[in-house]
């Protein structure tokens, strides 16, 4: 697939199989990311299907100033943020556990690169939000700095910047659990 762009230039004139395919494409990472914000696995996913839903019914104008997946990204974090204000007017959120899963053949090995990521999701979880955004935007889902800071209304420098002390927030957690931080990127 595209950028997306072409898969919503097509639901919009029309195909509706062109909305899953953006759904297919996207909503793994779309999910991950928005749970940096919620710090609950199930709101996020929520967010996720609200976000397809505002592209199903609303069809905001994409303009192709940055690409499809740094808009689409940003229509969510608008409506995680929308979601946080809601939740703080009715009463503090709580923090609930949620864990990665995967499968492989080797078992052994699988466990412990499990328990590396739930450490590393425990570490993040524990970071500043806007640390463990920054984090997951551009180590774990592959967008630029650049697209990282469109996406969280930065400027380039303040991303480098709050990248660089994510980073470092992350090997003092890391460091604390007793894990020997390897760096990143």
């Amino acid at each position: 697939m595209d950028n997306g762009a072409s898969s919503y230039s097509r639901y919009l004139v029309g195909d509706d199989s062109a909305l899953g395919d953006i759904v297919r494409e996207y909503k793994d990472g779309l999910t991950i990311y928005l749970n940096s914000f919620t710090n609950n696995i199930h709101d996020a996913e929520e967010l996720m299907e609200e976000t397809f839903f505002k592209l199903a019914y609303k069809k905001p104008k994409y303009t192709g100033k940055s690409s499809f997946k740094t808009w689409l990204y940003s229509i969510g974090r608008n409506l995680a943020i929308d979601y946080l204000r809601r939740m703080k007017k009715k009463r503090d959120t709580s923090l609930d556990e949620c864990s990665d899963l995967s499968s492989g053949l080797d078992i052994e090995e699988n466990y412990i690169k499990e328990e590396q990521k739930l450490m590393v999701h425990k570490a993040l979880k524990k970071l500043h939000s806007q640390y463990s955004q920054a984090i997951c935007l551009t180590y774990i889902e592959g967008f630029s700095n650049s697209e990282a800071a469109c996406i969280m209304h930065k400027s380039s420098r303040q991303m480098t910047n709050l990248l660089y002390q994510a980073k470092k927030a992350l090997r003092e957690e890391l460091e604390k659990e007793g894990i020997k931080y390897a760096g990143m990127g």
